[in-house]
């Protein structure tokens, strides 16, 4: 046999199944403009999905639009999801962006601590942004999709590891947890797949206000943290995967938890 002979062709049909790719498709992100869900804007315009982002705070907005920007396309509003109206003022500028979408990343949320730790109105502004928008978001999602589309939670594993220095944060990340399930069956026959991702402790302002940037990039470094890209490429796993399968939860933590 010659040694230039041309090796024999693989027959790799069987070897992984289809994948729809994201080039095309358009998408919302709340709480676009910081932390884990300026990950995943980012990382969706890379792919070539346009992207419509809302944060509370103009200096994010400009910054997270600026790095989108430079690895594809989209755009965003600052808005207040806590407000009685934010969430349909969010969906409404995106829709005048561009038009009907078929990708809604429900991420925006806040610190909350125990109940007997909170006064009333921080109590109802925490569950109006962490539960109400997040069920009021995928409703204006799912009318959006019809029949075709992918809503993700972003949750958190607070929803099992129940305590009381955090109980209201713990609670709604339960309520979410519960609803993304439910939902899942609600709109899966209608053609819209629900998941629900839970991360564990992630480098970000969002909880750890005493927490120092350097300690958390140590904590990266060892591995006992997460980034916030991390969780980025876990949705992207979610929303490659085909049609007909559905990831129903995923659980994202670092590899070293429990080591310090």
């Amino acid at each position: 046999m010659s040694d230039l002979a041309q090796p024999p062709v693989r027959d790799l049909a069987d070897a992984h199944t289809d994948r729809p790719r994201l080039q095309g498709r358009k998408a919302i992100v709340t709480g676009g403009t910081t932390g884990i869900g300026r990950a995943i804007a980012v990382l969706l315009a890379s792919e070539g999905v346009d992207v419509f982002v809302c944060g509370r705070d103009p200096q994010h907005l400009e910054d997270g639009l600026a790095r989108i920007r430079e690895v594809g396309k989209g755009d965003g509003i600052n808005v207040d999801l806590g407000d009685t109206d934010g969430v349909d003022h969010f969906v409404e500028a995106a829709r005048d962006y561009f038009g009907d979408f078929d990708i809604a990343i429900i991420n925006a949320a806040i610190p909350a601590q125990g109940l007997t730790t909170m006064d009333a109105q921080a109590l109802r502004y925490a569950i109006a942004v962490d539960f109400t928008a997040y069920l009021t978001t995928a409703y204006a999602a799912a009318k959006v999709m019809k029949n075709r589309g992918d809503i993700v939670f972003i949750g958190s594993v607070s929803a099992h590891l129940l305590g009381g220095d955090g109980s209201v944060y713990a609670g709604m990340k339960a309520g979410v947890a519960g609803f993304a399930e439910a939902l899942r069956k609600e709109l899966g026959p209608k053609g819209i797949k629900v998941c629900n991702i839970e991360p564990a402790k992630t480098g970000a302002d969002f909880q750890y206000e005493s927490y120092t940037a350097e300690e958390q990039a140590q904590a990266i470094n060892d591995e006992t943290m997460l980034r916030a890209e991390d969780i980025a490429v876990g949705v992207h796993y979610v929303l490659t995967q085909p049609r007909r399968s559905v990831v129903q939860q995923v659980v994202i933590a670092p590899r070293a938890e429990g080591a310090e």
